[in-house]
């Protein structure tokens, strides 16, 4: 059998609010689709679907994205005024550099070098 990732799925508490702070990360135009239920198609990217649950974030994720860009300092910077925050120091080795960061809801993610 062979499949294709369809979307990406954050459990959340606040979808419509969630989907905004991606699409203004990564482009795309945030859609409602119902109250516990949102999703941005980021150009050049697989679905990112945001859905209403009942319990809040408990550990790290299992599972983050990592998102390239030039520079992960600026990228962060830019990220701040959005909703996100630092989680650490910059990380850098001889594959590059890496920030990781936090979604408005605590959702690690990853600035990475292209």
């Amino acid at each position: 059998m062979r499949a294709r990732v369809q979307e990406i799925v954050f459990d959340c508490a606040d979808p419509a609010a969630l989907v905004r702070f991606w699409a203004a990360l990564l482009g795309g135009t945030p859609v409602d689709r119902s109250p516990d239920w949102s999703y941005v198609d980021p150009p050049g990217f697989v679905r990112l679907a945001f859905q209403r649950v009942p319990e809040g974030k408990a550990v790290k994720n299992r599972v983050h994205l990592d998102v390239g860009v030039a520079d992960p300092v600026a990228a962060a910077d830019e990220a701040l005024p959005l909703g996100a925050h630092r989680s650490g120091g910059l990380v850098s080795d001889e594959q590059g550099s890496f920030q990781v960061m936090r979604d408005p809801e605590g959702n690690e993610f990853c600035f990475v070098t292209e």
